[in-house]
C-alpha cells in the first residue's frame, strides 16, 4: 500500500533527484514483501503443496512484471512518464485492498519477541547451514544470469542485421508468460519427484537457452530467450520451496537471506555482463551465464550428494 502510494508521489516528482528518493524509499518499502510472502506459503499450505504453490506465487510476480512493463511502456508513449507511475499507483492501491479483505489470517504464525542480537544470531544459524549455502549461491548465480540476459539482450536486436526498435525490443518481455507456466508446473513436478533433479532439468533448460541465443536467426533467438526465460521460473520457484522447507526454525530470516542474495546476484552479475559485452559482444555475454549456470549445476550437485541438514528430507 505505501509502495503504491508513493508511486503517485512519484509522478508529481518536481525534480529528478526527488524522483530518486522516493523511488529509493519504494524498494526499502518493498524489499521485505517478498521474503513475508514466501515464509507465508511455507507456513500455511502443506508441504505436499509446497512447491505448486510456491510455483504460482512465483508464476504470478512474473505475470506481474510483464504487465507492470507492457502498460508503463504503453502509457508512457501514449501520454507521459508521470501519468504512467500514477497509474500504476492506484492500480496498486485497488490491488491492496482487495489483498488485505480477503487474505486468510495466518493459522501457524506463533510471534516471537526479538532484538538484534537474537536476529543476528538467527542469521549466523541459517548461514552455518551447508545446504542453504548452497542454495543461496544458486540463487545468486540463476538471477545474475537472469538479468544479463535481459540487460543486454536488446543492444544486439537494436543493431544490424535486426534493427529493431525501442519498442518492438521491449515486447520480449512478453515471453515472461512462459515464466507462469514453467514455476507453477516445475514446482508441482518438485512436490513428486526429488527437487534436485527438477532443478538439474531447469537450469539445464536455462544453458540451453542461453546457448540458442546465439543463433543469428531472429526467431530462433528469441525462442532461445524463451527456453531460458522457462527454465528460469521454473528453477526459482524450486530453489525457494527449497529454502523454506530446509529452515526449519528461522524461516524468514532464510528466506530473507535468499533473496538478498538473489538480488545481489542481479545488481552484481548484471553490471558485470556489461564489462563482456563491451569487449566480447553477445559470445561473451552467453559465455559468462554460460559459466554462472554451470556453477549452479555443481551447487546442485553439492547439494543432493554433500552433507544435508537435519531437516532436508530423505526425497531431497
Amino acid at each position: 500500500m505505501l509502495s503504491s502510494v508513493l508511486s503517485i508521489l512519484a509522478a508529481f516528482s518536481p525534480s529528478f533527484s526527488l524522483l530518486l528518493v522516493i523511488r529509493a524509499l519504494q524498494g526499502i518499502v518493498l524489499a521485505g514483501f517478498p521474503a513475508i510472502a514466501m515464509v507465508y506459503v511455507n507456513e500455511e499450505f502443506h508441504p505436499k503443496f509446497m512447491g505448486r504453490v510456491m510455483g504460482i506465487y512465483v508464476g504470478g510476480s512474473a505475470l506481474g512484471g510483464l504487465t507492470g512493463r507492457l502498460v508503463v511502456g504503453w502509457l508512457t508513449e501514449q501520454f507521459s512518464w508521470h501519468v504512467a507511475l500514477g497509474t500504476m499507483g492506484v492500480i496498486g492501491i485497488l490491488i491492496s485492498l482487495w489483498f488485505w479483505h480477503n487474505l486468510p489470517d495466518s493459522h501457524h504464525f506463533s510471534p516471537k519477541r526479538t532484538n538484534w542480537r537474537r536476529l543476528g544470531s538467527s542469521l549466523l544459524r541459517n548461514l552455518k547451514d551447508p545446504a542453504l549455502i548452497c542454495l543461496y549461491g544458486i540463487g545468486f548465480l540463476l538471477m545474475g544470469g537472469f538479468v544479463t540476459l535481459y540487460n543486454y539482450i536488446g543492444y544486439p536486436l537494436m543493431a544490424p542485421p535486426y534493427d529493431l526498435s525501442q519498442t518492438s525490443v521491449g515486447l520480449i518481455f512478453i515471453v515472461y508468460l512462459v515464466g507462469t507456466f514453467s514455476s507453477a508446473w516445475m514446482g508441482q513436478l518438485a512436490d513428486r519427484f526429488r527437487r534436485s533433479t527438477v532443478l538439474w532439468y531447469g537450469i539445464g533448460i536455462m544453458l540451453l537457452g542461453a546457448i540458442v541465443t546465439i543463433n543469428q536467426h531472429l526467431v530462433v533467438k528469441i525462442i532461445g530467450v524463451a527456453l531460458f526465460t522457462f527454465g528460469f521460473f521454473g528453477s526459482h520457484s524450486v530453489v525457494s520451496s527449497w529454502v523454506g522447507k530446509q529452515a526449519h526454525r528461522y524461516k524468514t530470516q532464510a528466506m530473507s537471506l535468499y533473496l538478498l542474495f538473489y538480488y545481489l546476484g542481479s545488481s552484481v552479475m548484471g553490471t558485470s555482463g556489461g564489462l563482456f559485452w563491451s569487449r566480447f559482444g553477445w559470445d561473451g555475454v552467453i559465455s559468462m551465464i554460460g559459466t554462472m549456470l554451470m556453477l549452479a549445476l555443481l551447487l546442485t550437485f553439492l547439494l543432493e550428494h554433500g552433507k544435508r541438514g537435519p531437516s532436508i528430507s530423505a526425497k531431497h
